[in-house]
């Protein structure tokens, strides 16, 4: 058996699909990968993965697209493979496009998060949801999603075709619970020196963020919300960087308003994600639109109790008053309010640990994410 996994960028291979991938492998699955070249290229084949690097814009761009779908309509007759799994707003589009001119006989989308979201207009809404429908009719066989909110959109709304009404399949999101983040495995030596590097004192109370820094995933609300804060033993951690591709000039000028400031810690792009949660109190993820976020996922697995926006994903991950609270988007002063009150309140702190900690481990092991999918591949091509 042959697929062919279609992302925008060579990071999701690494950072999304690797285990998918790695599990093909061992079930004698060819993986084709395929996305614009980049600094992950060489990682990609170092696992046994082929990878086609196919220019995909990472935005809508008529000429670009073509280019792109005329591109990955030629690999695709030329590898003839059994699946087509596309991946990402809009290589996902283009991807489903191609595979269908090129006669691919079997097409499967993963809806990481549905590009249409409640924070949308009601005109982008209708467009975007009409976009994903009909893409779906016209061009795919299944379509998983990680989300269950956006599992019933699709039934409900047909996204495909009606002879293939039993395609859609909730498979949801999960993590590396064995090994990356498996609580027991964490060096303590470890947490020991990154606590003295950023002088986080046993008293402090730590905040952490994990994402792109750019609006639209809360950062400016969560730096705002600092000044709100009655608690005086607070430290933020800001774990990530604002990708050359997102340019997004008022991110940047209020998150290096706040460099100075020597109780937020920005740490830009780090490999050892999992110490960063494990020293963490709070996860917060203020995010304006999400599918089925991981990093909430890794910070519970970490004993962090999470403040997350009440939006799509992030609502099924954090059970409010539970596992950690679920505010209102834009809302710098609720992030503040509830940072006090678990700052003050040890036992709920505790408490919400816990609970998310068994959360975690209860509903989302990627092995478990994988298995649903490669059993879908087995059953399609026998």
């Amino acid at each position: 058996m042959k697929v062919i996994q279609v992302a925008a960028i060579d990071m999701t291979h690494i950072k999304l699909l690797n285990n998918l991938n790695e599990k093909c492998l061992e079930n004698g699955i060819e993986v084709h990968c395929v996305s614009t070249g980049g600094p992950n290229v060489e990682k990609i084949k170092d696992k046994g993965f082929y990878f086609h690097s196919i220019p995909i814009d990472r935005k809508i761009s008529p000429i670009s697209n073509l280019k792109s779908i005329m591109l990955m309509v030629k690999l695709f007759k030329m590898l003839k493979p059994d699946i087509v799994h596309v991946h990402t707003p809009i290589a996902s589009v283009l991807g489903r496009i191609a595979a269908k001119i090129a006669k691919v006989p079997t097409i499967i989308y993963t809806a990481h998060g549905f590009y249409f979201h409640e924070g949308m207009s009601k005109n982008e809404y209708r467009k975007y949801y009409l976009i994903e429908k009909y893409i779906g009719k016209l061009f795919t066989d299944f379509i998983f999603t990680q989300s269950e909110e956006d599992f019933d959109v699709a039934q409900k709304g047909r996204f495909l075709a009606k002879s293939k009404k039993n395609n859609y399949l909730h498979i949801s999101n999960g993590i590396d619970l064995d090994e990356e983040f498996n609580i027991k495995k964490i060096n303590i030596n470890n947490i020991r020196m990154i606590k003295e590097k950023h002088n986080i004192k046993d008293s402090d109370i730590v905040v952490s963020f994990v994402g792109r820094l750019v609006k639209e995933k809360g950062i400016i609300d969560l730096l705002n919300a600092y000044k709100h804060l009655n608690s005086t033993n607070i430290k933020f951690i800001i774990i990530g960087s604002l990708p050359d591709s997102e340019r997004d000039n008022e991110a940047i000028n209020i998150v290096n308003s706040f460099k100075d400031n020597k109780n937020i810690i920005f740490t830009g792009q780090i490999p050892n994600i999992n110490e960063y949660l494990y020293l963490s109190d709070i996860y917060c993820l203020p995010s304006y639109r999400e599918g089925m976020p991981r990093s909430i996922i890794e910070a519970m697995a970490m004993k962090n109790a999470v403040i997350a926006t009440n939006i799509r994903g992030s609502r099924e991950e954090v059970i409010h008053n539970s596992t950690g609270y679920l505010v209102n988007t834009s809302s710098e002063q609720e992030i503040a309010f509830y940072i006090d009150e678990l700052a003050n309140e040890k036992n709920k702190l505790n408490s919400f640990k816990e609970y998310g900690y068994q959360r975690a481990n209860n509903l989302y092991n990627e092995n478990d994410v994988v298995s649903k999918q490669i059993n879908i591949m087995k059953n399609i091509v026998k």
